[in-house]
């Protein structure tokens, strides 16, 4: 969508484009049942509005018969005044009666394409690449969804129903005012409903700016109030509470500002429409009562008139109505559709096989990689993990440690060299297969929003309760977790903050463990718990470790100096590798930073 006006043959393109994707949705040619639905909804649709029309007819006749002005012989076929009466409410109850009929009928419809187009939205937000979602604040990603979904809703219902058949009804009650009355009938009714469509149309695509700076305005709120509440422990350790109200004051300041605009902007709309439908339906009502007077028309025309200007303008009052809202639902469905298009970095080759994994041999050959071109991580790094080792990787902050996990976990392909498993390039393997082959501890374990059961059977998912305590012992958590009130069932609050680090950790590792992969990826898993914590913590990775190729990524060398082999990285490159003792004797960069951490920690070297 653009904002100048000699680019809004471009954004009128793009409304039709994205009407064009929603369409699949209303017509499948895989499940046959949904076109039936929409053609009986449109059968509905096209009786309602034939019987609407017809229902000012035997208005007239009621109201001619009662003047005494009679219609034909065959108006009164059997009728009179009271016939025609109640014919005419019959019209009017059948009309509404197909209406209703006609939601009925599309209800499904509608339902099914929203759930399959938010299923849609849902997983692709999940196949997108980690540096999109670092980039992206959750509070503005999720209220994108919710308006898109929104968006997609009302134009199914509104775009199908609303705007062919109120043409359809103008063209026939212009034709039937043509036929009945006089050609100015319908010149004035169509001049009128001309100056009404470009009047609307005009105003509204101005309306559609406002309305997407309000947007964007109510998007900025919503993230700092999101951001400040996820952040609540942080504001209260700085007293910032006033801070953030103000700053969140501001963001709410700009989107009143944007709001009001958008409100005045309505408030000309309304005007403009409401003097053009009174003009239009003064002027044929004159025209009306004048072939009253003059007779060449009764008293039954004059009300046959009436009720179908009426009818027009209830209608045109719609269009105005419906038009804002598709126009803003278009808006809406286009940043959600833009989401859809943005592309995964990282994508499966055709062709891609599952991973064979048959030792768990890990190796990165010559591999380069770097977040930014212009500022690269790692400088052709070489590492072998044999099957069944444990590796482990450290070196000071921002030498690409962590780098080394996301690549194998493939978050990132690399820009140069390979990542190979079992000999097999993770690049010419599908994603699940190689996501299941690996299980992660990360550093700070993240839980939902539910019971430690839940998040613990989140490792496999299809498990009993009878696997999960096994996996919780081998973590060393089942006691603490019998010993709560709720034991299994007990809520862990929003990211697992009624836990304490070490037990949220525990957690992860008991869900790595259910998983039960063939790799472990160890992303400095202690590196935020206390001495104590950490060495529990040490006891149930070792057991976790226990027949698994293992990498960790660590920071406290205390950590690591059990493993089989240490790699040592400084700037993206590999500057020593080899056991903990080897490393000691070499009195190189791992003995100087083994050293420091010491004595940083107070212990003395043996």
């Amino acid at each position: 969508m653009t904002t100048t006006p000699p680019e809004t043959g471009t954004a009128e393109r793009g409304g039709w484009r994205i009407i064009a994707r929603v369409t699949p949705y209303l017509w499948s040619a895989e499940e046959p049942w949904v076109r039936r639905r929409v053609v009986l909804a449109l059968l509905l649709l096209l009786a309602a509005k034939l019987i609407a029309v017809a229902t000012p007819v035997f208005y007239k006749g009621a109201v001619d018969l009662l003047a005494g002005e009679g219609p034909s012989p065959a108006w009164a076929l059997g009728a009179g005044a009271i016939g025609l009466t109640v014919a005419y409410g019959m019209a009017r109850l059948l009309n509404v009666g197909f209406q209703q009929l006609r939601d009925a009928a599309f209800a499904r419809v509608g339902q099914r394409a929203l759930r399959k187009l938010a299923l849609e939205t849902f997983r692709h937000i999940h196949a997108l690449s980690l540096s999109y979602h670092l980039t992206r604040r959750t509070g503005g990603l999720s209220r994108i969804i919710e308006r898109g979904v929104k968006g997609v809703d009302f134009l199914l219902r509104f775009l199908l129903f609303s705007i062919a058949p109120l043409i359809l009804e103008l063209m026939m009650v212009g034709i039937i005012l043509w036929l009945a009355f006089d050609i100015w009938y319908l010149v004035v009714v169509a001049g009128v409903i001309a100056a009404y469509v470009a009047f609307t149309f005009k105003v509204t695509e101005w309306r559609v700016k406002l309305r997407r700076e309000m947007n964007d305005q109510d998007t900025d709120a919503n993230q700092k109030a999101i951001d400040s509440l996820l952040n609540y422990e942080t504001v209260k350790y700085f007293g910032a509470e006033a801070r953030e109200a103000a700053r969140y004051d501001r963001a709410m300041a700009r989107y009143e500002r944007a709001a009001l605009m958008t409100a005045y902007s309505l408030s000309f709309l309304n005007v403009g429409q409401s003097l053009l439908i009174t003009g239009g339906l003064v002027a044929v009502m004159v025209m009306a009562a004048m072939g009253v007077q003059a007779g060449t028309m009764t008293v039954g025309d004059f009300v046959m008139v009436n009720a179908y200007m009426i009818q027009i303008t209830m209608p045109l009052n719609f269009l105005g109505t419906v038009y804002r809202e598709i126009r803003q639902a278009l808006v809406d469905m286009g940043e959600m559709f833009q989401l859809l298009d943005q592309p995964p970095d990282v994508r499966e080759r055709a062709g891609a096989r599952p991973l064979a994994v048959t030792g768990a041999h890990v190796r990165l050959e010559g591999v380069r990689f770097g977040y930014d071109a212009a500022r690269p991580i790692l400088k052709g790094v070489t590492l072998d993990v044999p099957a069944g080792q444990t590796v482990a990787v450290v070196g000071p902050s921002g030498s690409g440690k962590s780098t080394i996990g996301r690549l194998l976990f493939r978050f990132y392909d690399v820009q140069g060299g390979a990542v190979r498993i079992d000999g097999q390039d993770i690049r010419d393997v599908t994603l699940d297969s190689l996501h299941d082959a690996i299980g992660v501890v990360p550093q700070d374990t993240v839980l939902f929003n539910d019971t430690i059961g839940y998040n613990i059977a989140y490792g496999r998912g299809d498990v009993g309760q009878a696997e999960i305590e096994a996996a919780a012992r081998a973590a060393q958590i089942h006691d603490f977790i019998a010993s709560l009130p709720e034991g299994y069932a007990t809520q862990v609050g929003e990211r697992g903050l009624k836990l304490s680090g070490g037990e949220k950790q525990r957690v992860g590792i008991a869900r790595t463990l259910l998983k039960n992969p063939p790799i472990l990826l160890l992303d400095e898993a202690t590196s935020a718990l206390d001495t104590e914590t950490e060495r529990d913590i040490q006891d149930a990775l070792a057991r976790a470790a226990e027949g698994r190729t293992v990498l960790m990524i660590a920071h406290r060398l205390s950590t690591v100096a059990g493993a089989d082999r240490i790699v040592v990285l400084e700037e993206g490159q590999v500057v020593e590798e080899g056991s903990h003792a080897d490393l000691l004797a070499r009195r190189g960069r791992y003995a100087a930073l083994w050293q420091r951490q010491s004595r940083d920690e107070g212990r003395v070297l043996a």
